[in-house]
């Protein structure tokens, strides 16, 4: 695992190798929290875009807290890397944003009701 501020070190390293044309829109930038995140049925939440036309407008947060919880045992390079898989999640949220698409929200509900069936 890596520590808050290595992790927030990761996240503008994984940033800076991106297109900055993937910013495009995205105001409020993005954020590493210490949070522990979770939805209405106890399930953990790693990342969230949002669009907020009146207040912040289109930013990414990152979890750290829910990060540390759901890979918290993994090696530094592992962590990273999932670090990286829900920021990359996140801004295709963005993109598809931008381009009127929700085909990875669409996706994410899918994922969530099978998962909650294995729960439940």
């Amino acid at each position: 695992m890596l520590t808050f501020e290595a992790s927030q070190e990761a996240l503008d390293e994984i940033a800076q190798d991106l297109p900055q044309e993937i910013f495009k829109g995205l105001n409020g930038g993005y954020a590493l929290t210490e949070e522990t995140v979770f939805d209405e049925n106890g399930l953990i939440i790693l990342g969230q875009y949002h669009y907020q036309p009146r207040g912040l407008g289109r930013y990414v947060v990152v979890h750290y807290g829910s990060m540390t919880q759901a890979y918290g045992r993994l090696c530094p390079e592992k962590f990273r890397e999932k670090l990286k898989d829900v920021f990359y999640h996140e801004l295709v949220h963005h993109l598809e944003g931008l381009a009127g698409d929700r085909s990875l929200e669409i996706q994410d509900k899918i994922d969530k009701a099978k998962m909650l069936r294995h729960l439940f």
